[in-house]
């Protein structure tokens, strides 16, 4: 497996190292522990907690130092010291007795705190500090709570509709792309997109870097998903550019937008350059978060993925399959076994072992890979229905990926079964001329073709399938031929007849061009 590399900014070994020491130690070293320099101080637990209170209370906590903490309380935590706990805690315990002088105040600074452990992947402890707040949606949608969030994101729309109505201007792009994200995760891709439309267009120069970063690269995976290729691109690349120049190329909202990025090459068949784009989003989490950290995990995922898909031909998953593993540990370490984001490290491992299994020339080797993968695709399927039920997209998935599974292991009627199971749902959910739906239907056509072609109407069902796929691919290719370009590009492009001038933030009338035919 690549190893994250080590960016120049990061804390020295030797500074790591006797992090760690102090933590493993503090209990019997406590007193001698308040006698260090000040500007290190922060870094035990009482001390971590008060200096962030503070900075979180009166100013802006500078980057580079937010950052930094991040780092010494991931240190922190993976000694035992649950600090993100301790900084929720204390919010939650003062919030219940603020009067409604310091209300404000109080708000503001637990949107403050919330934000800062949303960053580093802390989402127990920023869903607590965010109920106080009633700002949950975006830990919601992250932590894989959608039922909550659909909630959250109703009454979010009502409180705004209250101040409309009011006569106050409201901006809801980052709501709009909240929702955006909700509908994405559900499948449910047409409203995605009417959300995220909608985003679009409310952007101004008036809104935060994060937002208007948040807004584009959650339009680019709308719009990747209903294979709309030139409009992806357009967004997701100007979310990379803007992120770089407003963040920095060590900030953890550069590789959100790098992962993102990633997904729309690898969607577009630029395989080798998603691999590098999700290794360059690893580093920097890596880099930033270090230890037992949910967002590194993802990234692990992300990059096994791609990583197998990479080496489908080849047969070298080794980097996948550790990847996957490095996921799964991790989120293992941090989640309940119940939790939904272990369902997709899962289903990518159980991917990676069945084509292990294929190339194995041992016999019991190969029995032995295809029955683990069958375990996690099984528990995948179940955590997707227990969050889903049945139907919906992500299940159908679920129920395809067994489909092959069980043709490699030569269960040629489940196999079928699942495939069709799939189709039902996706057709049912999307259309039949969904690419989804022609992605399925390949699959049965290959096992009707490969395997089971035993009678006249499966050798015509199979070629019908077959035929809708070619069709299919026909006009996606048409449709959406793209060029993949670098991942730099100047300030200023033409696309179209519009010239997109970013330094202006004139991207209310350089984008809504995107969506006038909807």
């Amino acid at each position: 497996m690549a190893s994250a590399c080590q960016l120049e900014w990061v804390p020295d070994s030797l500074y790591n190292t006797a992090v760690s020491a102090i933590v493993a130690s503090y209990t019997r070293h406590r007193r001698e522990i308040k006698s260090l320099p000040e500007n290190v101080h922060y870094t035990t637990k009482e001390d971590c907690v008060s200096w962030v209170w503070s900075s979180l209370n009166w100013k802006h906590l500078p980057k580079f130092l937010e950052h930094l903490l991040h780092h010494c309380f991931q240190a922190l935590m993976d000694h035992g010291v649950k600090v993100s706990d301790i900084l929720a805690d204390a919010f939650a315990n003062q919030s219940a007795s603020v009067d409604q002088n310091n209300l404000e105040k109080s708000i503001n600074l637990g949107l403050a705190l919330g934000g800062f452990l949303s960053d580093a992947g802390w989402f127990f402890a920023s869903e607590k500090v965010y109920r106080r707040c009633l700002e949950l949606l975006h830990v919601q949608n992250a932590n894989c709570k959608y039922r909550e969030a659909d909630v959250t994101c109703k009454s979010a729309y009502q409180r705004l509709n209250t101040l409309k109505s009011q006569n106050l201007a409201v901006n809801t792009a980052s709501l709009d792309t909240e929702c955006c994200a909700l509908l994405f995760a559900e499948s449910q891709y047409d409203e995605a997109i009417t959300y995220c439309s909608k985003a679009v267009h409310e952007l101004s120069p008036t809104l935060p870097s994060k937002t208007i970063v948040d807004v584009l690269r959650q339009c680019s995976k709308a719009c990747v998903v209903k294979r709309e290729f030139k409009k992806a691109e357009v967004l997701i690349k100007h979310a990379v550019h803007f992120a770089r120049e407003s963040f920095g190329v060590h900030h953890p909202k550069y590789s959100d937008a790098l992962l993102d990025y990633g997904f729309y090459l690898l969607n577009v068949d630029a395989i080798t350059s998603a691999v590098q784009v999700y290794q360059m989003a690893l580093d920097i989490r890596v880099s930033v978060f270090g230890g037992n950290n949910l967002y590194v995990a993802i990234a692990h995922e992300d990059l096994a993925y791609a990583s197998y898909v990479q080496e489908y031909s080849s047969g070298r998953f080794r980097d996948a399959r550790d990847h996957a593993e490095k996921a799964i540990e991790i989120l293992g370490h941090i989640l309940p076994d119940d939790h939904l984001l272990l369902s997709s490290s899962k289903r990518v491992k159980a991917l990676i072992l069945e084509e292990i299994a294929i190339d194995s020339h041992n016999k019991e080797t190969e029995e032995q890979l295809l029955h683990e993968a069958q375990d996690l695709h099984l528990q995948s399927l179940a955590l997707a229905k227990k969050a889903f039920g049945e139907n919906n997209v992500q299940t159908a998935k679920h129920y395809g990926n067994l489909g092959r599974l069980y043709q490699s292991m030569h269960r040629y009627q489940e196999a079928e079964e699942m495939h069709l199971k799939a189709i039902e749902i996706k057709e049912r959910l999307l259309g039949t001329d969904d690419y989804e739906v022609a992605l399925s239907v390949g699959h049965l056509a290959s096992l009707y073709n490969y395997d089971m072609a035993k009678t006249v109407s499966n050798h015509a069902l199979a070629d019908y399938y077959a035929n809708i796929l070619h069709q299919w691919n026909e006009i996606r290719d048409m449709n959406n031929a793209v060029e993949v370009k670098p991942l730099e590009f100047n300030m200023e492009q033409t696309l179209e007849d519009i010239k997109l001038v970013l330094e202006k933030f004139d991207y209310r009338n350089a984008l809504n061009y995107l969506f006038e035919t909807r």
